[in-house]
């Protein structure tokens, strides 16, 4: 996977910030074929990325995580500077997918979960390969139908 920036990150006169939006939607469920590309940008005021360099926004796609309120077609900003910790909301490049999961820590055995008691939690050294990519500061989610904010 490629990681791509846009443009300069420093706040504009009106204390604006630009975060990258990455094109393939970030798995809560069973991963699904995506190109890497990135889809645009996201224009937040500071306060609410304060490292911008660190910060990217990520489509959402699948309800694995709706336990934490994450529900498919959200846009959750992640900050690969935040440390994660037992129950934090984590991205995760699992054999080479990026995915969103509930980082668990029991004892000496991290977990990724997803938050839907359906479905299983797996530990992180059952993965062929696995790293924690960032942390999920915040998400957003349309109450609109996204075809409605075509102008």
């Amino acid at each position: 996977m490629s990681v791509y920036r846009v443009g300069g990150l420093a706040a504009d006169a009106q204390g604006l910030i630009h975060i990258p939006i990455m094109g393939p939607s970030l798995c809560a469920g069973f991963p699904s074929p995506a190109d890497d590309f990135l889809e645009g940008a996201l224009e937040l005021p500071r306060w609410l990325a304060p490292n911008p360099p660190a910060t990217f926004a990520w489509n959402i796609s699948g309800d694995s995580m709706r336990g934490a309120g994450i529900f498919d077609r959200d846009l959750a900003v992640v900050d690969r500077s935040l440390k994660a910790g037992h129950g934090s909301v984590v991205v995760a490049a699992i054999n080479g997918e990026m995915s969103i999961k509930r980082l668990l820590i029991d004892g000496n055995v991290a977990r990724l979960s997803f938050d839907n008691p359906d479905l299983p939690a797996f530990a992180v050294e059952e993965l062929t390969h696995g790293e924690i990519w960032g942390v999920v500061r915040f998400t957003i989610r349309w109450h609109i139908a996204r075809t409605g904010l075509v102008r």
